[in-house]
């Protein structure tokens, strides 16, 4: 028995509800040419995922072969680095036969394309790529149709290449889209399954293509929110308190008389000061004093695993089956160990920004933001005016891992250009972003597990404080088992969200590291103790894919280990080895190289995943050895890259990237999947080297100590 934990997710609440709008003037909007529209509620006849899950996100979007044969994609994604501008252009430009360079993503503008919830959770490739690829070939078949009108000869006797079509039989009959389109606006909505192509016929899927946008961002073209630029723009600089959810009691600004040309605004819990000169404005920010009162909570970053699990008492059963209770007394041993995880930061290296202006009654902005349409609706509620008088602007994000999907930055840059009436850009310093950051919350999980004389496991016990449930549904053949979830909103001395794979970093280094120990205590390799207990044969091939890669079997240099984690998330099956070496006399760990290996189904583009993966590993290494947030009550200690080190180039190892071969299969998720066995394969490959067993992340060469001692 298990439940459905979408509901749990932070982002499926009410400020995300769709609003209803007008289809006809986004088409309108749209001017001539050859135009599909489609929902992701249309993608059940697709095959591509259950209904649930889509009529929840409720996704539109459309495509448009524009007068000049140039396409254009419509959608409410965005791009923060993922590159999702290059793999949507790619199916597109597969089914529609037509240059992948010839096709332009217009992304998240909330004026030019239809609404979209966010861009979260790996959702983009496995729900949008088969409805894009399905509209692609719908319009292809249109075109085909005119052709054969155009040129006199009949649909199944032509065919495309690169945008222009032609006679099977006498390619010199042909004609371009462009030529097709010209004086045309066709609008056709996707109500039938089209005919897509197999993997033998593909010519761009499959294909490693560099991003995109890769030139723009390496030669400073690329704009973000902080890089836009207005006539009259004047800087916003907020006074904040030094501890999280202050209240303001009194404001002293007679500092600001030695500043010419700033005006001071305050609206209720907001203090804020504007000038044209960034520097100035910060330092009139300084002198302006504020009494604030401030919350008191006794917990700091080593105390906080006792008091969530004093707090928190209620648990909701996410998945059991058999009898726990015979299942431990049955074992030969059982084991009990508790696994803990502290706050992490997103630490994107753009700040939250917000750019706008008020032009009349209509409010244009430019926002870091995950979710644009959401940022309109919080907007829009918050000045209390209409939807339609707040045009959220496409702009490319600094990275986003889930932390830029609450948007107080916009909310308070829209307050103050009200306000003042001139434009204004607010971004957060780097302390700003880490006090209004919302973290990756700090966890607990009791695990409990059994085994039989063969190394076989027979009981199951793990209990989630904070992590939430995503990806512990068991690929482990256990009979007895009970998973929970123990949770309470408002727990944590601050602001707590999603950070890449929500929960799944955390719940993976307990169940995997528990695993570990079950092997050893059975005496039993842990690549093959893992064998023998999987159920899921995908999940044992995926294995099987990453340990030959790495070469298992291979004998060990002295103070090396191996270390194995395996996962899933967003559809995806993750197997991870590690090699490190560990220094026994200063408890440092150094990661030699890692392999990564994935089963997520059909691989759109082979250069993106592989960096993706990379990228999941890079940022997993932090989380696993050196991320650590530093706070008491609400006051947080931590508020720069000084005192929250995460990994460096020179801390980067050898990293080999493979994937199994299933292009004709769905496409599944790949932003996030790889990072959730970083922790814990880490910390087995630690064990192995020096026989230190760390149950806390990050990894500290204190608690490596600890454990050797």
């Amino acid at each position: 028995m298990k439940r459905d934990s979408n509901k749990n997710d932070p982002f499926f609440n009410d400020i995300y509800e769709a609003p209803v709008y007008d289809r006809r003037q986004f088409i309108k909007n749209l001017g001539s040419g050859i135009i599909v529209t489609f929902c992701l509620g249309d993608i059940a006849l697709l095959n591509a995922s259950s209904s649930s899950l889509v009529e929840d996100l409720n996704f539109n979007a459309y495509l448009r072969v524009k007068e000049n044969g140039r396409v254009a994609c419509y959608t409410g994604k965005i791009e923060m680095g993922q590159g999702i501008i290059t793999s949507l252009a790619q199916v597109l430009a597969e089914e529609l036969e037509v240059s992948i360079y010839e096709v332009d993503m217009v992304m998240g503008d909330t004026e030019l394309c239809p609404y979209d919830r966010g861009t979260w959770g790996s959702l983009t490739t496995r729900f949008t790529d088969p409805v894009i690829r399905a509209a692609a070939a719908e319009a292809r078949e249109v075109l085909l149709g005119l052709a054969g009108e155009k040129l006199g000869v009949p649909k199944e006797l032509l065919a495309v290449k690169e945008g222009v079509v032609y006679a099977k039989n006498d390619p010199s009959k042909k004609v371009t889209y462009a030529e097709l389109t010209k004086g045309q606006k066709i609008v056709k909505s996707l109500k039938d399954k089209p005919e897509i192509k197999k993997s033998k016929d593909f010519k761009i899927i499959g294909k490693p293509i560099l991003s995109l946008d890769a030139e723009a961002k390496v030669t400073g073209k690329a704009k973000y929110t902080a890089d836009i630029k207005l006539p009259g723009m004047v800087y916003a600089k907020v006074v904040r308190p030094e501890v999280f959810g202050s209240e303001k009691l009194s404001v002293d600004a007679s500092g600001l008389s030695k500043f010419q040309g700033v005006e001071v605004v305050e609206i209720d819990n907001l203090v804020a000061v504007v000038h044209e000169d960034p520097e100035v404005a910060n330092k009139a920010m300084k002198s302006i004093e504020v009494i604030w009162k401030s919350p008191e909570l006794n917990v700091n970053e080593d105390t906080i695993f006792a008091y969530l699990e004093e707090q928190i008492k209620e648990s909701e059963v996410f998945e059991e089956g058999g009898i726990l209770k015979s299942g431990r007394s049955n074992s030969k041993e059982f084991i009990e160990a508790k696994y803990l995880d502290g706050y992490k930061a997103h630490a994107c290296i753009e700040t939250h920004a917000a750019t706008c202006y008020f032009e009349g009654d209509k409010l244009t902005m430019w926002v870091s933001t995950q979710s644009p349409f959401g940022t309109r609706s919080q907007v829009a509620k918050e000045l209390n005016m209409p939807e339609d008088k707040v045009h959220v602007k496409q702009i490319f994000l600094g990275g986003g891992f889930g932390g830029k999907s609450f948007n107080s930055q916009a909310i308070e840059a829209a307050l103050i250009a009200r306000k003042v009436r001139k434009p204004v850009q607010l971004a957060f310093s780097r302390k700003e972003e880490f006090l209004y950051d919302r973290f990756r919350t700090a966890a607990v999980v009791n695990v409990g597990a059994g085994i039989d004389t063969k190394g076989k496991l027979t009981a199951w016990d793990f209990d989630i404080y904070c992590a939430g449930t995503r990806g512990t549904n068991l690929f482990y053949d256990i009979p007895n088992h009970r998973t929970r979830m123990f949770n309470k909103g408002d727990v944590h001395p601050f602001g707590t969200g999603a950070w890449r794979a929500p929960g799944n970093n955390t719940t993976t280094f307990a169940r995997e590291s528990h695993i570990d120990v079950m092997a050893h205590a059975a005496g039993i390799d842990p690549f093959e103790f893992r064998m023998t207990n999987l159920k899921d044969q995908n999940m044992v091939a995926t294995l099987q894919l990453a340990a030959d890669t790495f070469g298992w079997t291979r004998k060990k240099k002295s103070g090396h280990g191996y270390g194995i984690a395996l996962g899933q998330d967003a559809g995806t099956l993750v197997a991870l080895i590690s090699e490190v070496e560990v220094n026994k006399q200063t408890g440092a760990v150094n990661i030699i190289r890692v392999v990564c290996s994935q089963d997520m189904g059909q691989v759109v583009n082979p250069h993106g995943a592989m960096l993706q993966t990379e990228g999941c590993i890079t940022m997993g290494i932090g989380y696993a050895l050196y991320e650590e947030i530093v706070f008491d009550g609400g006051n947080m200690k931590t508020n720069n890259f000084n005192d929250y080190e995460f990994t460096r180039f020179s801390k980067t190892p050898e990293i080999t990237c493979v994937f199994l071969n299933k292009m004709d299969a769905k496409p599944q998720g790949g932003g996030e999947p790889a990072i959730i066995c970083v922790g814990a394969s880490i910390a087995n490959a630690v064990f192995d080297a020096c026989g230190a067993r760390v149950n806390r992340m990050p990894i500290t060469p204190k608690r490596v100590l600890a454990g050797i001692s």
